[in-house]
């Protein structure tokens, strides 16, 4: 009977294949999560096992149809996680700690770049052009998973604070890196052009534009999410300029990560609204999972088994990247004169690998072309997986030794009730009445407490009045 199902999975129609593909990723990818949460690990762990155990290696539940019309999740799914990063890039906090951040994320990122090329070149004798680019790559650090882990925790304070920036401007130097770096493989490959100028300046440019459009676009966002607008519609258009700006993105051939964090970065500095980011928090859940799962899913348990060579390469590869982003975020803490937990734990959080290292490998396998490209995409999807499953493990460690969460607190937060709404709805309103009185000057006849409760409690009759037809304006 099972095997009838996946027969009918592979041959049916594509409407119905795709959306009980997709139905199964999510009650799947959910129902891991129970397991995984007795395990007291991150529920990115779960997505990612549950893709290899429905993929083509496993149960064969999700039809290649239906990975390659989703093509798109991956963009998507950065593109909430980088607005939601830039939320915490204000510029006060930025003018504090901003120079300490460079230092320690140009630091991390170069050091393990060095280790990978040193492990590559001189060890195990791979070629220049070769090494050089899986070195670049080894620069960039996936936002995704310790986002997501930060957000399941609830997780806050310095060590948060850094690691989500260091985390955001990673992305930076391993673009600029793998510029440089694509440019030196072609002059050193047999077949390359030599060092061409446009080899450095179009990516760098390109993602130029992508952050002036995504800046653009933070402005454009603030003058139509006026105060007026109702909730609906604040959803609608936020989704509607992040969709619309990966479009573009994938035009300019350059990954949305960018873009998306200046725009939120732009948004948050004029504004001050971060209501906009607790909405889109709680839109974005379901994307994240299909994003995370289908990575699991386009996992080839057969992509390292080809030969010894590639085998060692992956293995060292994995390891000593990870001795690299140490070894550089302690080093970049210890000059900066960070605490000691953020400097003893911030390298446990920059573990995991995906997304922009993924998409760049892409193009230096159609750069670099033959076995030398496909060896670098294997190592770096087959790494990226293994990175995503042990590196959200990796980070929750970091967060709970470092003291940013409390380990004992349940990770779902119980919602309140109607009646405990209500009670904190009128709490806020007679503190925030009596904030006005004490703003105002004396007057003879105060009004008494008893009174001014009685009144909070009518006020709130009206706005709950106010706030049931709220979502019919605009």
């Amino acid at each position: 009977m099972f095997a009838h199902f996946v027969d009918y999975l592979h041959a049916g129609s594509p409407a119905s294949v795709g959306i009980i593909t997709v139905a199964l990723m999510l009650m799947f990818g959910f129902a891991l999560t129970r397991i995984t949460k007795l395990l007291k690990l991150p529920n990115v762990t779960a997505y990612i096992i549950t893709g290899i155990l429905i993929g083509p290696y496993c149960l064969n539940l999700v039809p290649e149809i239906v990975t390659s019309y989703t093509s798109f999740l991956p963009d998507v799914a950065l593109a909430f996680i980088a607005f939601s990063t830039g939320q915490f890039f204000r510029l006060d906090a930025l003018k504090g700690n901003g120079a300490k951040v460079l230092i320690i994320t140009v630091l991390e990122a170069c050091i393990a770049s060095v280790f990978v090329f040193i492990a590559a070149y001189f060890v195990l004798g791979m070629d220049l052009s070769f090494s050089v680019v899986i070195a670049a790559l080894a620069s960039a650090t996936a936002p995704a998973s310790t986002m997501m882990t930060i957000r399941q925790t609830g997780a806050h304070g310095d060590f948060v604070n850094t690691l989500l920036q260091v985390v955001a401007l990673d992305d930076v130097v391993g673009l600029i890196a793998y510029s440089v770096a694509i440019s030196i493989a072609l002059a050193s490959s047999a077949s390359g052009a030599g060092f061409e100028f446009r080899n450095i300046i179009t990516p760098i440019l390109l993602n130029l534009a992508s952050v002036i459009i995504g800046a653009v676009l933070g402005v454009v966002l603030k003058m139509m999410l006026f105060p007026k607008r109702s909730t609906d519609n604040r959803l609608i258009i936020s989704v509607a300029v992040l969709f619309g700006f990966c479009g573009v993105c994938q035009v300019l051939g350059v990954s949305p990560l960018l873009g998306c964090m200046f725009m939120s970065t732009v948004y948050i500095n004029i504004t001050d609204d971060d209501k906009l980011f607790k909405q889109l928090n709680y839109f974005s859940p379901p994307f994240l999972l299909l994003f995370f799962v289908r990575s699991g899913v386009n996992f080839d348990l057969g992509a390292l088994t080809g030969g010894d060579s590639l085998l060692t390469l992956g293995v060292v590869y994995f390891v000593v990247r990870i001795m690299g982003k140490y070894t550089g975020a302690f080093t970049g803490c210890l000059i900066t004169h960070k605490n000691k937990l953020v400097r003893n734990y911030l390298g446990l959080a920059l573990i995991p690998q995906a997304g922009v290292a993924i998409g760049l490998a892409e193009l230096g396998a159609r750069t670099l072309g033959g076995e030398t490209g496909s060896a670098l995409r294997t190592v770096i999807l087959a790494s990226s997986v293994l990175y995503e499953l042990i590196g959200p493990g990796c980070a929750k460690l970091s967060l709970a030794l470092s003291h940013s969460y409390d380990k004992d607190a349940k990770e779902e937060a119980k919602p309140l009730t109607d009646k405990e709404e209500d009670k904190l709805i009128v709490n806020l309103l007679i503190e925030r009445i009596r904030e006005i009185q004490r703003e105002l000057p004396e007057h003879p006849q105060a009004v008494p407490a008893m009174q001014t409760a009685q009144s909070a409690k009518g006020s709130h009759l009206l706005l709950r009045h106010f706030h049931s037809n709220n979502t019919n304006y605009n």
